[in-house]
Formats: structure tokens, C-alpha cells, sequence
């Protein structure tokens, strides 16, 4: 049972230091799946992440078009009411056509969208109001390929003034407790701040991908909480990867191609043998500390942890009260900075020497 809680940011909810993403609940046949994946088995492991003192779910009106804030309201719905957890979902990510499950969606915050994607994820995860609703990625309607040279020209562009507004508007209504952001950079936090208050922030943050350092610390200046997504970096963090597990995975499995699974495998792995060093003197798994790891960072409130089935949650649950010493930083950042992975600070700013 995990009971080390932050607090998020000045919105009054005390979260428990690990959140369960769901993610992979959206299953197979769509873009950016994960392989398939038994809806049976997504819901046993909501129910035992929330056992075990997981008080908070993220998940995405993207993720599996739906599929997964539908599993989650049928998981979350079957408990009792003064066990059910904290609902975070995120809004922003619309396909242009939803039987092109192949083709990727379209960053879309026009306010029209919005509200009807609010609705649509009131609806499949079977509540009155979500507790954090999160704009998945700024609303320049281009289409999400992550190709630098992609040349799709945007369709419905909002500026982030105007959709931030809207954002607002919904937490006043009571529609949504609080408001956050995930991907934005920090000149675009600067600019919704002065619209209305960010509550939270959702960047990508591990051992392996720390551009997004700056973004914590505009966090901790102006009250705002932070909970980091891929602290395991999509499970290669985990210790349970390397070039047969690669070649193994699903070929619907995004993972597949990325670069940080293949031409870069071995480079990250150099890191991973520092954590595995470390997890061996405390006797937990890898994922523990990779997950610690982010959460040793100032600022941090919370880390969004993902899981197939019930028994991987013992894998990365014990990094929620793990305190890594200033030497075991300096020896990651180390490893780190040998093996050239990533950019950004390689160790928590507050325990530098």
C-alpha cells in the first residue's frame, strides 16, 4: 500500500505519488496503440492499483478513440463510491475521420470541439465532472505525426489565449475541477497564465528524455502542479528490454520503429544498467527507480505509471517511497552523460554539490 501523497499544485487534491496511466487501455487498431490489449485485464488492474493506494487515473479521449476512458468509467464505476479515485483526462487530440484508425489526429481546441469532446468523456467515463482536464497538445490543428518534416497543412488552429479561455470557462462551470497543460513548452505556459491560472502541467519526463526541466521549475514558481508521463520511458526503463524483446514486440506496437528502441537501444541501455545497479542495493525492481528517480526532482507531484495486467503494478509501486541518495543521482547522471542519452540536467538541481 502506497501512502506517500504531494499535494497538486494549490487545487486542494492530494495526490498519491504514483498515478496509473491508461494509455495502453485504448488497445490495438488504432494510432500510437500499444498491441492489443483484454479489456478484463485493464479493469482488474484499475482495481488493484486503487487497492494497493493509487488514488488518481490519467487517461485520454485519444486513447483508443475513446476505448480507454470507456474502460476506466466501467472500472472506476464498479467500486464503492468513497474508493473511487481521482478521474484525469485530457482533450485536444481529434480524428479527422474515425474509421482512418490508421492515420494520425489532429490537434484541434476550436471551443465548439472541445466541449463536445468534454461531453463525450463525461459520458464513457460515467461522471458528472472530471477532476483534472488536461489539453493534450497545443491546438494548432496540425496533424500529431512527430515528423519534424511533415508538411500537413492545420485545419481549425486556435490560439492558446482563446482556447486556454474556454479551458477556464469549464473549471467556473464545475464541469472540470482544475485545468492543466500537457506539452507545452514555457513561453506558452507564460501566455495561459496570464489568461487564467494553469493547475497542472503534464510533460514527458524520465531519465531518458529531460528537455522539459524547465517546464517543472515555471511550475514550482507559480503554484502549479506537475505530474510527468513515461517516467519508465514506455517500459524501457523497466529492465525487461533488449534487442530480441524489441523485435518481439506486436507489430501494431508503436514502440516497434521508435528510434529509442532501436538505433539508440543500446546507448539507453547503459542507463539502465545504473538503475539496475541501484534497484539491486535496495532491493526493488528497475522500475522503482527509474519511477524515484523522477520523483526526486522539485516540483514533481506525482508520476503517471501504466500497467497491462495487475502483477506489473508490483513493479513500479515501491518507487513511490523510494528516497534515492545524492550518490546513487550522481552515479545515474553519470551513466547518463557516458552514454550521451538524452538532453537536459541529468540530476535533480536541489542535490547538486
Amino acid at each position: 500500500m502506497t501512502t506517500t501523497t504531494r499535494m497538486l499544485g494549490i487545487t486542494g487534491m492530494e495526490l498519491s505519488a504514483t498515478g496509473l496511466g491508461a494509455w495502453v487501455m485504448g488497445g490495438s487498431d488504432w494510432q500510437y496503440a500499444w498491441g492489443p490489449q483484454d479489456d478484463a485485464d485493464s479493469i482488474a488492474t484499475v482495481h488493484r492499483a486503487v487497492e494497493s493506494g493509487v488514488n488518481w487515473i490519467d487517461t485520454a479521449a485519444a486513447y483508443g478513440l475513446g476505448h480507454s476512458e470507456d474502460v476506466v468509467g466501467r472500472a472506476v464505476a464498479a467500486l464503492p463510491q468513497a474508493d473511487r479515485p481521482y478521474l484525469f483526462t485530457k482533450t485536444g487530440l481529434v480524428w479527422d475521420d474515425p474509421a482512418r484508425r490508421a492515420a494520425p489526429p489532429r490537434r484541434l481546441m476550436t471551443a465548439a470541439a472541445v466541449r463536445r469532446e468534454l461531453e463525450a468523456s463525461l459520458r464513457r467515463l460515467r461522471t458528472d465532472h472530471i477532476d483534472l482536464y488536461q489539453v493534450h497538445w497545443p491546438g494548432d490543428g496540425r496533424l500529431l505525426t512527430f515528423d519534424a518534416d511533415d508538411a500537413a497543412e492545420p485545419v481549425g488552429a486556435t490560439e492558446l489565449e482563446e482556447y486556454w479561455q474556454t479551458m477556464a470557462h469549464l473549471r467556473t462551470e464545475g464541469k472540470v475541477r482544475a485545468i492543466g497543460l500537457s506539452n507545452h513548452g514555457v513561453a506558452e505556459l507564460d501566455r495561459a497564465e496570464k489568461v487564467a491560472h494553469v493547475d497542472a502541467i503534464q510533460p514527458p519526463f524520465s531519465a531518458l528524455v529531460r528537455h522539459t526541466a524547465g517546464e517543472i521549475a515555471w511550475s514550482g514558481a507559480h503554484g502549479t502542479g506537475v505530474i510527468v508521463y513515461q517516467p519508465m520511458h514506455s517500459g524501457l526503463l523497466t529492465g525487461a528490454f533488449d534487442e530480441a524483446r524489441v523485435a518481439a514486440l506486436p507489430a501494431d506496437d508503436w514502440r516497434h520503429a521508435h528510434p529509442d528502441f532501436t538505433v539508440n537501444l543500446r546507448r539507453n541501455l547503459r542507463v539502465v544498467d545504473a538503475l539496475r545497479a541501484v534497484a539491486g542495493r535496495h532491493g526493488v525492481p528497475v522500475a522503482a527507480v527509474a519511477v524515484a528517480w523522477t520523483l526526486a526532482w522539485p516540483g514533481v507531484t506525482g508520476a503517471i505509471v501504466g500497467a497491462r495486467r495487475p502483477d506489473q503494478i508490483a513493479g513500479w509501486l515501491p518507487g513511490a517511497s523510494l528516497t534515492l541518495t545524492g550518490t546513487e543521482l550522481d552515479e545515474i547522471a553519470a551513466a547518463i552523460t557516458a552514454a550521451g542519452a538524452g538532453d537536459g540536467p541529468a540530476r535533480p538541481p536541489s542535490l547538486l554539490r
